[in-house]
């Protein structure tokens, strides 16, 4: 069998790219990647319920451009905005688990 000695785990990938865990780098990565995450996931549940982007814009009095920013990582979203995302516009709950 052969091995490549250069190839990394996701883990040491991780560390390499971004820093330990814990390092202000690394924090500052997984936020952004857990807010595209986020994103991914409202997209996934707005197609699931049938709604545009400016119609689930509309039920929370917010902009079509704000959804799609959303959507793709690029915004910072506040947890009340989150949860009038999820619970007004798409009609789900939400539940914050801390580990």
């Amino acid at each position: 069998m052969n091995t490549n000695k250069n190839i990394k785990s996701f883990s040491q990938h991780l560390d390499n790219e971004y820093g330990k865990i814990g390092s202000k780098s690394r924090t500052e990565f997984e936020i952004k990647a857990k807010a595209f995450a986020i994103g991914v996931i409202i997209k996934e549940e707005r197609k699931l319920a049938n709604l545009t982007q400016e119609q689930l814009a509309e039920k929370i009095g917010a902009k079509k451009s704000f959804i799609s920013r959303i959507e793709n990582g690029h915004s910072d979203i506040q947890l009340s905005t989150l949860y009038k995302l999820i619970e007004y516009g798409l009609g789900r709950k939400i539940n914050l688990i801390i580990n």
